[in-house]
């Protein structure tokens, strides 16, 4: 059975308990996955459920742009005492998000470059969220060129942006909505994307795939969404799980994956 990690799953979120997602992950190839942290509310939660599940589970650090409002000094003190720690292996998930400007749009832009400015400093890469907000993401970003790595978690956007990213030493992360038959153009851009740089994901409890839309998703399921990533880079799964493993070790520099 082919070995897979789920880049970007939110495990305290789930409708199972951990322990029970987690094993059925397992159960269907998933070895590792990373859950992420959104703000100050589950830091402690996603952290407690890394160092408890670890090596199988590793977790982010990072304020959601939903989030921004809440990032104090106290928040950026705590994201730089905690993600040092060995189950730690990004700052996630940050960056911004005008489709719902749950915060606003100046301090998204703050909040995003304090982050990036952390995990320079700590030498972590980020998983980056980023909705209806191309230009300012990409933007803020050639800021920190050649300082950051990281990726962009979940993405659903404009060939432009997979370009400008790439340009930049980001990786792309895929999920389940490549599946979804209105997405035609994501998967024109799957299509176009190196192979070293692809990464699969889940993004659960959301953005079930098919076939199990209509369910919650877990981790579980992210073999879906590499089926359909493998047909469309013309791989094997055995190929393609492969590749996704070396991406995850090279950018994520304190996975322990043997």
């Amino acid at each position: 059975m082919p070995a897979w990690i789920d880049i970007h799953t939110h495990l305290n979120m789930l409708e199972d308990e951990p322990a029970v997602s987690i094993q059925k992950a397992k159960d269907n190839g998933v070895e590792k996955l990373i859950t992420i942290g959104t703000g100050p509310d589950d830091h402690p939660i996603v952290l407690d459920l890394a160092q408890k599940y670890y090596p199988d589970v590793f977790c982010t650090l990072g304020v959601h742009p939903h989030d921004a409002k809440d990032y104090t000094q106290s928040v950026r003190e705590y994201l730089l005492a905690n993600a040092v720690k060995k189950e730690v292996v990004a700052i996630g998930e940050i960056g911004l998000d005008y489709y719902y400007n749950n915060s606003g749009q100046d301090e998204q832009r703050m909040v995003f470059r304090d982050q990036l400015k952390i995990a320079k400093q700590l030498g972590l890469p980020v998983e980056i969220h980023t909705r209806d907000a191309e230009e300012d993401t990409i933007s803020i970003l050639q800021e920190f060129d050649g300082e950051v790595t990281g990726l962009i978690h979940c993405f659903t956007g404009t060939q432009w942006l997979a370009d400008e990213a790439l340009k930049l030493g980001l990786n792309i992360s895929i999920s389940g909505v490549v599946t979804f038959k209105n997405a035609n153009a994501l998967r024109d851009v799957v299509k176009s994307l190196p192979l070293d740089r692809i990464h699969v994901e889940t993004d659960s409890p959301f953005l079930t795939p098919v076939p199990f839309r209509g369910k919650k998703n877990t981790s579980a399921f992210v073999v879906h969404t590499a089926e359909k990533v493998a047909e469309l880079k013309g791989v094997t799964m055995d190929e393609l799980a492969k590749i996704t493993k070396e991406n995850a070790l090279k950018m994520f520099p304190k996975l322990i994956w043997n």
